[in-house]
């Protein structure tokens, strides 16, 4: 949802307002309209840009690769006509990049704060005749450019570690959950305007121990913004995107309790080769967990291996990481500990064997997410 619904830690310390207005909330009737929203929602409290794929090296070893670029944002205050001092911070910014060698079984992160005055972070708003969309933290970005802003530029890390990538969508934006809002709990508000860009032709280099790797690859881009979504008994959420070889898409996610329950607006998207898109309840996939893996360093133990079944489109997946270890330990910036990883998918549809890529993010493992987004 990461993808990202993924993570934003919206500290504690500060108030959900807008200089005395509340931030809005996610409500249903939203039209989403592009490129507008590919831009940030400053009225909303917490947003984020998320980017995951997999790549192949253009060297004759031909070595495969995951990769995560995850900028977040979350307001504390709005900016106002009035506003003259550069130092006032209105938002906080965070960025996670992560790259998993597949083939020599390694995983890697940097994770990046700023506080967004003087211009060292920011995300671009949307304004009538914008050209170039962006999101930064210093070095680190993301822009949006050419015709409808579609080809996205992502840049983060360095020569030592990083990434320098040019997307390009291979389909058009797909709005998830009903009316213009995801779902996430029960009551008016707890949910995000949620989309993502299912399938990005991507190309570039990434770094990695001061080598430059040429790549080519295949890319997922999920973009979320609202300003509640977990109640205090929700732990976590277990949310994948699986990229299947005949052109299909899948994006769901399922949301825990605390008392290990399922919560009933968890839910997905289904999307055709010809870019047309379902929504999915809860009660229309079925995930079983096969295997489990506990992490050295947090102790956490996360599912790590799956069975997925969509029976009304007659889809069964085992889903299995590349790698076992992706775990994230932010102590820098969101300061939340989280599995994302890159993962392979086999198995049939409508009795056809099926392959494909994916990514899984599993949180609330560690310690519960609730009072934190």
């Amino acid at each position: 949802m990461t993808t990202c619904f993924i993570i934003l830690l919206a500290l504690t310390s500060f108030t959900p307002t807008l200089l005395g207005q509340e931030f809005k909330r996610a409500l249903s009737g939203r039209t989403f309209s592009f490129p507008r929203d590919h831009f940030s929602h400053p009225e909303f409290k917490t947003e984020w840009w998320y980017y995951s794929g997999h790549l192949q090296s253009q060297n004759q070893d031909k070595r495969s690769f995951g990769y995560q670029l995850t900028f977040f944002r979350t307001g504390l205050t709005r900016e106002t006509k009035h506003e003259k001092s550069k130092w006032t911070i209105h938002d906080l910014y965070f960025a996670h990049l992560a790259i998993t060698d597949e083939s020599r079984n390694r995983f890697q992160y940097l994770e990046k704060i700023s506080r967004g005055s003087l211009g060292e972070a920011g995300a671009s708003p949307y304004k009538t005749g914008e050209k170039t969309f962006r999101i930064w933290i210093e070095d680190w970005s993301i822009e949006g450019k050419g015709p409808g802003m579609q080809n996205h530029s992502l840049k983060a890390g360095d020569k030592k570690f990083g990434i320098e990538l040019m997307l390009t969508p291979e389909k058009n934006p797909v709005l998830h959950g009903q009316n213009g809002i995801s779902q996430k709990a029960d009551g008016e508000g707890y949910a995000s305007h949620y989309y993502s860009i299912p399938r990005l032709k991507t190309e570039g280099k990434i770094f990695l121990q001061n080598k430059e790797v040429p790549v080519q690859g295949t890319s997922w881009m999920d973009h979320e913004f609202g300003s509640s979504q977990l109640r205090e008994y929700q732990a976590g959420w277990d949310w994948f995107s699986i990229q299947l070889d005949k052109g299909m898409e899948l994006m769901f996610y399922q949301i825990r309790w605390k008392d290990g329950k399922i919560d009933p607006y968890s839910s997905g998207t289904i999307i055709f080769p010809d870019g047309t898109y379902q929504h999915l309840l809860k009660k229309e996939f079925q995930i079983e967990i096969l295997d489990r893996w506990k992490s050295s360093k947090s102790g956490a133990i996360y599912p790590s291996k799956w069975r997925v079944k969509v029976p009304g489109h007659r889809i069964e997946l085992i889903i299995s990481p590349t790698v076992k270890d992706q775990e994230l330990i932010t102590k820098e910036s969101t300061r939340v500990i989280y599995w994302e990883g890159s993962v392979r998918v086999d198995g049939k549809y409508q009795g056809d064997p099926i392959k494909g890529m994916g990514y899984v993010e599993l949180t609330g493992y560690a310690e519960p997410l609730s009072g934190k987004i």
